[in-house]
């Protein structure tokens, strides 16, 4: 009888945990790309986004473009899958974040990066444009101190 008891009230909790933590389930998506065996590079290690003169009496928003050219080699491969990322640059303050850094003093400008395409696949041996898009809004520099902003990001492409 004790035995009985004992296995009874058992169950019973383990009832009760379970429909405790019944609620408490989370569905996550995994997902994965493999990139192609070979090795991407860019035709040239430097590029230049100038967002130019920002007139703080009309604050409007102003975007800049670049590109910059990259290609892909693979042995027996038809297509090269790549990713291309960034690193926020040095001024970050998080994930998608950037900010130019007056020179002279303590003051930041955000300003937000596009790559396109930031993946995909090209036909190896091929040169591919990527287009950096930079936007700087006008509500961020309306009362911004005068004077020269930069940064630096870095670009990386994978194979």
């Amino acid at each position: 009888m004790k035995i009985a008891t004992t296995a009874l009230i058992f169950l019973s909790i383990l009832m009760i945990i379970g429909i405790a933590c019944a609620d408490e389930t989370s569905v996550i998506s995994v997902g994965a790309v493999i990139l192609s065996k070979g090795n991407c590079r860019f035709t040239s290690s430097t590029a230049n986004l100038s967002f130019g003169s920002l007139d703080p009496s009309n604050p409007i928003d102003k975007n800049v473009t670049t590109t910059v050219i990259f290609r892909c080699q693979a042995n027996g491969n038809n297509l090269v899958t790549f990713s291309i990322t960034d690193d926020d640059g040095r001024y970050r303050t998080g994930p998608d974040a950037p900010r130019m850094k007056h020179t002279t003093q303590t003051e930041y400008l955000p300003y937000s990066l596009t790559l396109n395409p930031s993946s995909g696949s090209v036909p190896k041996v091929t040169e591919t444009p990527l287009t950096i898009s930079g936007m700087v809004r006008g509500v961020d520099y309306e009362n911004a101190l005068q004077g020269d902003y930069s940064d630096r990001v870095v670009v990386s492409i994978e194979p």
